[in-house]
């Protein structure tokens, strides 16, 4: 089943070697208590062998990932979206806006039908206790590459359509990709979308339109790779 596949390949991640000496990693799957959260999650809405469309944001972040051990649902969403109890408390502006798509298009359950949420990068980096992206320093990104490589590849074996995959992020995660994906060839057709944190920090008056193009993507993208699940 797709869910064990993805608590087998959560659980197995080893960390990185050679970073630079100020980085440190975030590994939340790690810990007992995230891993409750995150066997809950799976066997909900991934217990079936149904291919998923891939959708990659960076890395994780304190907030969300990095507490839930879950892209992009922080302790809220988890909580009252997904209807997984915890007693975190936290609250991270990118899982607010993907749950707004997310609740446009069905709800958890109808969503995770048809997509995987992850990072290209799925262990995060902090950089002096704050977020660090993998590509906000040269020599973090030139160290990371080999993991990002693996692990994507090991991602896509778990059960994603290679058709298409979207990218959160349609800046420097977008480029960094597209230029991985021309050696590797992991999917034939890469499409961005604008990061939620960019959305809610800095367009926020425009969050209709962005919750528009999110929902109008992802559908065009699910269509493309034949898994338009009802």
């Amino acid at each position: 089943m797709l869910d064990e596949r993805i608590l087998g390949f959560l659980s197995s991640l080893t960390l990185p070697k050679r970073l630079p000496s100020d980085v440190e990693v975030m590994n939340p799957y790690m810990d007992k208590d995230v891993m409750h959260l995150v066997r809950d999650f799976y066997t909900t809405f991934f217990h079936d062998d149904d291919k998923r469309t891939g959708l990659f944001g960076i890395n994780p972040g304190r907030l969300g990932a990095g507490l839930t051990g879950i892209p992009f649902t922080d302790p809220k969403r988890l909580r009252d979206q997904c209807g997984i109890d915890n007693t975190l408390n936290a609250h991270e502006p990118s899982s607010e806006f993907v749950y707004m798509v997310i609740e446009r298009m069905g709800g958890p359950a109808v969503f995770f039908r048809r997509f995987f949420i992850s990072s290209l990068c799925p262990l995060g980096f902090t950089e002096f206790g704050k977020n660090l992206n993998y590509y906000d320093r040269n020599e973090l990104q030139n160290a990371i590459e080999p993991f990002i490589t693996r692990t994507l590849n090991q991602q896509i074996q778990l059960g994603l359509h290679t058709r298409a995959a979207v990218i959160l992020g349609a800046g420097k995660n977008l480029k960094f990709i597209e230029r991985l994906n021309g050696r590797h060839s992991f999917f034939t057709r890469i499409v961005g979308l604008p990061h939620p944190r960019f959305i809610i920090q800095y367009k926020r008056r425009f969050l209709t339109d962005y919750l528009d193009i999110w929902e109008r993507t992802l559908e065009e993208v699910s269509e493309q790779n034949g898994s338009n699940v009802p």
